[in-house]
């Protein structure tokens, strides 16, 4: 992890935010530091961190549900610290986008390996997202065009000449075969 980050830090107890800020700070990392959720969520909105390492008990608003809120509104990999191990913690920690888990206190060496995985995760999984939502659309287009053919086909033209009748007006008009398609469906040609 060389690249230098913006970390958001929240935690109520202020040694604790010291201690990570030191650490941080000798990585090279630019930290941004809260004492409570809502002010973790305020902060995370106004300062946009590349990374968030909140504390899961913290006054006010928890760090589970203020981690909730910072990805909801703008996604970046997030690390909860706690210094309890309950299941109930780390079952509501699994049902978020979290990408670490880590138990106070917490040391130098862990620390720089939570986030490196953290990041790479956030990335890889981001990744798969975009993946995931091109797919979806190349899948809905192709059930358009195949409907579009059927249109065509009702005109007396084989499979073969709807498709390339779709492509050619897509070609022509400089858009996409789902487009044409999309329009022939409502036409009803």
């Amino acid at each position: 992890m060389s690249k230098a980050m913006r970390v958001l830090i929240a935690d109520d107890e202020s040694i604790i935010r010291m201690g990570l800020r030191a650490i941080l700070t000798e990585l090279g990392h630019t930290v941004i530091s809260a004492a409570d959720g809502v002010e973790a969520v305020t902060l995370a909105h106004r300062e946009e961190p590349d990374i968030a390492l909140l504390d899961v008990r913290m006054p006010f608003r928890d760090g589970l549900d203020a981690a909730a809120e910072i990805v909801r509104n703008r996604p970046i990999p997030v690390i909860i610290l706690t210094a309890y191990n309950e299941a109930s913690l780390l079952d509501r920690a699994t049902a978020l986008p979290v990408q670490g888990y880590l138990v106070k206190p917490v040391k130098r060496d862990d620390l720089i390996a939570a986030m490196r995985v953290a990041v790479a995760t956030f990335h890889e999984r981001k990744t798969l997202e975009a993946k995931v939502d091109d797919l979806e659309g190349k899948l809905a287009a192709r059930k358009l065009i195949d409907r579009a053919k059927g249109v065509l086909m009702k005109t007396g033209i084989n499979e073969e000449a709807a498709y390339h009748e779709i492509q050619m007006r897509a070609r022509s008009r400089r858009t996409t075969m789902g487009k044409i398609a999309q329009e022939l469906i409502e036409k009803g040609e």
